[in-house]
């Protein structure tokens, strides 16, 4: 596989391209140079921590806008403002709002979700009459599927946001639209609707079948059908559907963007003669599965797609946030406007927010829900953890990562280095990991006698150095894969563990549960324990 990273002076070409092209086509076309079979034809910008960055400073952004598990994107345009969120699936506090002024920069609002429905999956985010709602499956793992969908809302973006209300209907992915009728309506997969209520909070009607999808060809390699993810939005004189077609995962060829349009609610559905609008062709591209779209207008009027793909090298990263430039044909479609998604592409007017924030974590302030979430967190963990004199201080719960609803968190980067110092309690085991779910994990915990190894999911004791007592440091190096761990007794003297381990397999075609591979803190056995510094930065 090429590196991603290149010379200061290839970036520098890179850039005079990418202007040039621009400046001849006087459009969103950037370079190609290759770009599909050659993923080394740029690099990210540094932020916080050296974290990978879109913006690239120079009037040109580099996808992904959102690095690390950002799946399902829905996006709201509210006046000069854009907020985004994503599906939390298994994280509590969840479903976090970014802010944005140009879509390349993102800054976090807050969590809105604090009690335990499942697992969230792919949500709606929409304004109507001057209120806030965020509409989202939540999905409790029975066998009969998502339990139902919920809504949740707010007079003010940054909350209170209301308890999760039950709508008590199945499918998934709801998307609200506004009809001629001034009535409500709630599309999801399948190409199911149902109207609701006035006040959005309640289904006045039971589901109705009023699309078939778009058919693909039968020769393409995708994981299945899975008509999915309809974003709705009136344009023109048409009401538009973009939908997901082509399953998530499975083979890197699987996801895609396509749309179809109605004078009516209710249909007839035109497919789109565009269609797909946005799909990965090649296992040799960058970006794959590329799909579950939404559609919006960006600063100055031009218009864009903002959806996620897994990045080539990189699933256990899981699904990463794009944005593509899309352009409206004299027919009343849209297309794709042509620019390569995995080379600079010239970044949207608007002044921009300071992007993302840093990992590091002095455990001064509460950054629960911004960073930190509860792998499969319930209602009473507002009560397990509090912060003291510079600790996290985290009740023991369970007796591995598996049961003890680690703390976790989403990054992006290819290559970090975490670490942290620990104090346990007698009876306690607590450790520093790289966290998929409940079946697959890697790192490194101790308890008052042993070491414990932590790989495949699966947990090996041994005894512990006779340096290292119920104080210990642990850093964590994850290299592309590559997982060395050191532990220590006072922070300054570093011992090698004398495993290494690679990690390039933990994703959901091998583990299922569509999240991505993370660095978690964990606590288990019995009693409290004391978390303090944590320390982040991505490497070169």
């Amino acid at each position: 596989m090429t590196s991603v990273h290149t010379s200061a002076s290839a970036r520098t070409m890179v850039v005079l391209l990418s202007l040039a092209a621009l400046t001849a086509a006087g459009s969103f076309v950037t370079l190609s140079a290759q770009a599909p079979r050659d993923r080394s034809i740029a690099t990210w910008a540094a932020g916080t921590e050296g974290q990978r960055k879109a913006d690239l400073g120079n009037g040109f952004y580099l996808n992904p806008i959102m690095p690390g598990d950002h799946p399902d994107p829905s996006v709201l345009k509210d006046g000069d403002d854009y907020y985004l969120t994503f599906s939390s699936f298994d994280a509590y506090p969840g479903l976090v709002i970014w802010h944005s002024r140009d879509l390349v920069n993102w800054e976090p609002v807050g969590p809105t979700l604090f009690r335990n429905v499942g697992s969230v999956w792919a949500p709606d985010l929409v304004k109507h009459k001057g209120r806030y709602y965020i509409y989202f499956p939540g999905q409790k793992r029975t066998e009969a599927g998502p339990s139902s969908n919920y809504v949740i809302w707010a007079d003010s973006i940054r909350g209170p946001w209301s308890d999760p209300i039950d709508l008590e209907i199945g499918r998934i992915d709801p998307g609200h639209v506004v009809g001629p009728d001034g009535k409500r309506y709630l599309f999801l997969s399948g190409g199911y609707m149902v109207t609701l209520s006035d006040d959005g909070l309640s289904v006045t009607s039971p589901l109705k079948k009023v699309y078939d999808g778009w058919k693909y060809p039968e020769e393409w390699v995708v994981e299945g059908f899975a008509q999915e993810g309809p974003k709705m939005m009136k344009h023109g004189g048409y009401f538009y559907m973009v939908l997901a077609e082509g399953g998530t995962a499975g083979p890197p060829t699987s996801h895609m963007v396509v749309a179809a349009r109605s004078k009516s609610i209710e249909g007839p559905w035109e497919n789109s003669p565009y269609n797909p609008i946005i799909r990965t062709k090649s296992a040799d591209e960058r970006w794959w599965s590329r799909g579950h779209a939404t559609l919006v207008e960006g600063p100055g009027g031009r218009w864009y797609a903002i959806y996620h793909a897994y990045e080539n090298g990189f699933y256990n990263l899981g699904r990463q946030t794009l944005l593509e430039p899309v352009e409206w044909t004299s027919d009343g479609w849209f297309k794709a406007a042509g620019a390569d998604v995995a080379a600079p592409i010239a970044k949207p007017a608007g002044p921009a927010v300071t992007h993302g924030f840093a990992f590091s974590d002095n455990f001064a302030s509460n950054k629960m829900g911004v960073q930190w979430s509860f792998y499969k967190g319930t209602d009473t963990d507002r009560d397990r953890y509090r912060y003291e004199n510079g600790s996290l201080v985290l009740r023991a719960r369970g007796t591995t990562p598996a049961d003890s609803s680690p703390l976790w968190f989403v990054c992006g980067d290819h290559a970090y280095e975490v670490e942290v110092e620990i104090d346990i309690d007698p009876g306690a085991t607590a450790g520093l990991i790289l966290f998929y779910n409940s079946r697959l994990y890697a790192g490194l915990g101790y308890s008052d006698t042993s070491l414990v190894m932590h790989r495949y999911g699966t947990e090996r004791v041994s005894a512990k150095p006779k340096p290292l007592g119920r104080h210990v440091f642990l850093r964590l190096r994850n290299d592309r894969h590559i997982v060395t761990i050191h532990t220590s007794a006072n922070g300054k003297a570093w011992q090698k563990f004398g495993t290494q381990m690679e990690v390039s397999g933990y994703h959901h075609n091998v583990a299922y549960d569509f999240l991505s591979l993370r660095p978690a803190l964990y606590a288990a056995g019995t009693g409290e324990v004391r978390f303090r510094n944590f320390r982040y930065r991505a490497l070169p």
